[in-house]
């Protein structure tokens, strides 16, 4: 188990049943960095994942 796992696992276990937009999920993304602006290629390393993913089923 990765460290980042507890995380995740919290993320699932508090919020999991929750329903959000993408719209809402990048908002929060982009306050956590303004907050934390050291995570910021992290954080768009993440955005850019997350938006792509339907394009590696296509190759």
């Amino acid at each position: 188990m990765y460290y980042t796992d507890r995380g995740i696992e919290e993320l699932e276990k508090r919020r999991g049943d929750e329903e959000v937009s993408l719209a809402w999920v990048s908002d929060q993304l982009r306050t956590f960095t303004d907050l934390h602006p050291e995570f910021e290629t992290a954080v768009d390393r993440l955005a850019t994942w997350l938006a792509r993913l339907e394009d590696d089923d296509e190759e």
